[in-house]
């Protein structure tokens, strides 16, 4: 769909689909934030794909959303902390603008049926907190086994993440080497245990950033560290976003 042009002082610009929103000039615009959960076949959405269908969601939702500025204008979304493809969600935070006395409360209706299945709104509210003081991540991580679970492997998973210090290497496009030395212990601030028949649960809190822990590595860690109870498969869920003491981040 062909999109106006930015107006210049002295002309104005017929809208096409939602009313575009200038950062300068224009209407007013306020951030705001939605909550949503990822789920099922959703999982497998990258991240740029998933702004993506979050851009066309608003035109197609006919929500009046701010705008970027340029040539080939598109809604502005911000999705904080991106989850890494195959994760599931129930509490990813995205930032877009609407203009000013907008009705919130209708928001996740019309952007859920506007959504892929696995995609849900679950609410829309004013941003406030920067993203910045989203420190912590609570994760469920499933270590899942064919075979059942080995014996003594929560116990060798238990006595790793109890060390006083895990040094790992791990990729790094901001080191010359590619590569950097991290220290896990500190990033993680507790870990429950669940066994189950043919399944190792880990209900963790780790880093969120600056820097942050991906439980993808905690997992690697787990199976270079403790090949006895390497998994056969592992699902992960993002359960909650903390600020510094550990309150839910809104």
């Amino acid at each position: 769909m062909r999109r106006s042009s930015p107006p210049t002082a002295g002309s104005s610009a017929p809208a096409v689909g939602p009313t575009i929103c200038w950062r300068r000039g224009g209407c007013a615009m306020s951030d705001q934030r939605i909550q949503f959960i990822k789920t099922g076949r959703a999982r497998y959405i990258s991240h740029l794909d998933l702004m993506r269908t979050f851009q066309r969601a608003f035109l197609r939702s006919g929500l009046h959303v701010r705008h970027t500025e340029g040539f080939n204008p598109h809604a502005y979304v911000s999705i904080a902390l991106p989850l890494s493809v195959g994760f599931s969600s129930q509490c990813e935070i995205l930032e877009f603008g609407l203009p000013e006395g907008a009705d919130l409360s209708e928001v996740p209706q019309r952007l859920t049926q506007a959504l892929p299945e696995g995609v849900t709104v679950t609410r829309c509210y004013e941003g406030g907190r920067p993203v910045r003081e989203l420190c912590w991540v609570n994760y469920i991580i499933t270590l899942e086994y064919d075979a059942g679970a080995p014996v003594g492997a929560e116990n060798a998973i238990r006595a790793l993440l109890s060390r006083e210090s895990l040094v790992v290497t791990k990729k790094s496009k901001k080191a010359k080497s590619g590569q950097v030395q991290v220290d896990l212990i500190p990033l993680i601030h507790k870990v429950d245990y669940e066994g189950r028949r043919d399944a190792i649960v880990l209900d963790v809190v780790l880093r969120a950033q600056n820097p942050g822990l991906n439980p993808a590595l905690l997992v690697e860690t787990i199976q270079n560290q403790c090949p006895e109870a390497a998994p056969d498969y592992v699902s992960y869920h993002r359960k909650q976003v903390l600020d510094k003491d550990f309150h839910p981040f809104l």
